[in-house]
């Protein structure tokens, strides 16, 4: 039996997104310029309602309202193991703070895989709720975002504002 993957695209303060899910889990948040060579999945449907889209458009609107810190959603990145573990320590990432690719590497009891976590990060499918924007170099600076570093930098300063 083949899983049917739906779409649905919503507008943000970054661009237009659009979140894709099959019956049970999200499986990507992509970016309206995102090469599909990035994230590799089967053809979706259109679908404008779609309980689980509807309740992740929800929460991505109560992030951008800052109404939200954290996203509560069946999440089912497709990838490999190493990825899968690298983008489930993203998520342990608290808003408003960032960690380095070695943190994560640390974390993930990889000290040495600091440039595996940094691959694995730039095909994160599920931006913004799988927060990949809150990893950085160890330098501090800005390093590639699929959503490009204009969109990172305006995340990471939206999440360091205070509410209101």
């Amino acid at each position: 039996m083949t899983t049917a993957f739906f779409h649905l695209e919503i507008p943000s303060p970054v661009g237009k997104l659009t979140l894709i899910a099959d019956d049970k889990n999200i499986v990507a948040l992509l970016w309206e310029n995102d090469p599909p060579s990035r994230v590799r999945l089967p053809k979706t449907v259109a679908a404008p309602n779609h309980p689980l889209l509807k309740k992740a458009q929800k929460q991505i609107t109560e992030y951008f309202a800052k109404k939200r810190t954290a996203f509560d959603l069946p999440l089912e990145p497709l990838g490999t193991a190493f990825q899968k573990k690298t983008w489930k320590a993203l998520r342990a990432i608290p808003f408003g703070e960032t960690r380095s690719y070695a943190d994560i590497a640390k974390k993930i009891g990889s000290p040495k895989a600091c440039r595996a976590v940094g691959a694995a990060n730039g095909k994160n499918p599920i931006s913004i709720i799988v927060p990949c924007h809150r990893v950085i170099g160890s330098n501090g600076k800005l390093t590639g975002f699929a959503g490009g570093l204009e969109a990172k930098s305006w995340l990471l300063d939206f999440e360091a504002k205070p509410k209101g």
